[in-house]
């Protein structure tokens, strides 16, 4: 059943910390992110754990600005929940991953190829039953999983604010 699907288009910043894990250098990003959300299971759980089960597609694009300006490309595949409990703001958690391609030319990423994994909170505000505004914060991991020398990872916390349709 598609009929509870929605689209959503988000926008935000980026930044990697070095010395976070193994991040040696500094990134800075604007992402545009459209998503595809397909809800898998509804109605779950009682009280403020009352929710549904959502699969989230991701085509991300992230701007680079600093060190270098360029552009890194991916898609994700992310499960999430969505808490229902509260009509008015709906937080939710999801996490996931998927391939990245890089055309940055960011030192000690040694692969255009990378894989990326993510975990966010978020919360959603329904304006009616097709429109919302979202807020989210990720924490957002970039490597070669070691396939290329140098694997220096970037580790990044983003702020996005999107919209669904």
């Amino acid at each position: 059943d598609f009929s509870e699907d929605t689209w959503a288009l988000h926008g935000g910043y980026g930044q990697s910390i070095p010395d976070w894990g193994q991040t040696t250098e500094r990134v800075q990003t604007i992402d545009l992110v459209p998503r595809y959300n397909h809800m898998t299971i509804d109605s779950l759980g009682s009280g403020w754990f009352k929710g549904f089960h959502s699969t989230l597609i991701e085509i991300p694009v992230h701007f680079v600005t600093s060190p270098d300006v360029s552009a890194m490309v991916g898609l994700n595949l992310l499960a999430c929940y969505t808490f229902t409990a509260s009509e008015q703001w709906r937080p939710y958690i999801f996490g996931g991953g998927g391939p990245v391609y890089s055309f940055a030319d960011i030192p000690g990423m040694g692969a255009r190829w990378n894989g990326n994994y993510q975990f966010a909170l978020g919360v959603e505000h329904p304006f009616n039953p097709s429109q919302s505004l979202l807020f989210e914060v990720r924490y957002h991991h970039i490597s070669n999983a070691g396939t290329e020398e140098p694997n220096d990872p970037l580790n990044s916390v983003k702020l996005l604010v999107g919209f669904t349709f």
